[in-house]
């Protein structure tokens, strides 16, 4: 996912009113990257980052793995329940939220009921596993490794997570700015949650 110039499309209705827009995907599908332009492009915005929480625990912190303990889970729960807390804190105070993490299987459902700011929308961005490699490659941090692969993370997102929640975008060869238009022009619509 590359970036470009400004976008055409121009934030109008809730975008403009406050609300919670919830982006997940796989690691390295470009959710901070779109979140963050998609705040840049709003006149009151918050762009909330999950993984935030899981890297304040100083000391006792437990990885995710496809075997977790549930110390890990926990952990991860936590971690989503303070997001929805703070997505919800920030909408109450009058900013539209862009909030994003890994959301796979009931857990996008479990974050959907955990966040009480209506409107709210679901933004799924699902690159197709070639591109995620790709923009992997290019990053300079690791996602992925001995306990994950992108094509495991990819399956449990395609084949686990509930496919009614949400706006699904396949951005495998969408820019950034691309990938903010449809948001802009199709999340309270296919992707708002009642």
């Amino acid at each position: 996912m590359t970036a470009n110039a400004p976008g055409r499309v121009t934030p109008q209705g809730p975008w403009n009113d406050g609300g919670v827009v919830v982006i997940t995907g796989v690691q390295a599908a470009g959710k901070s990257t779109v979140a963050q332009a998609l705040a840049e492009r709003l006149p009151r915005s918050v762009h909330l980052r999950g993984d935030t929480f899981r890297r304040n625990i100083v000391r006792g912190q437990i990885a995710m793995t496809p075997d977790a303990e549930q110390q890990a889970v926990a952990q991860l729960e936590l971690r989503y329940r303070l997001t929805a807390h703070c997505a919800d804190e920030y909408a109450r105070a009058g900013f539209t939220v862009i909030a994003q993490d890994i959301l796979i299987g009931e857990y996008l459902a479990e974050m959907t009921g955990f966040i009480k700011t209506r409107p709210l929308a679901v933004v799924v961005l699902l690159p197709d596993p070639a591109a995620v490699e790709a923009r992997e490659a290019s990053r300079p941090k690791t996602a992925y490794g001995p306990d994950w692969t992108v094509q495991d993370l990819d399956k449990l997102m395609r084949a686990d997570t509930p496919r009614d929640i949400g706006l699904w975008l396949d951005t495998s060869g969408q820019t950034v700015d691309e990938t903010v238009d449809a948001v802009l022009s199709r999340a309270w619509t296919e992707g708002a949650v009642v």
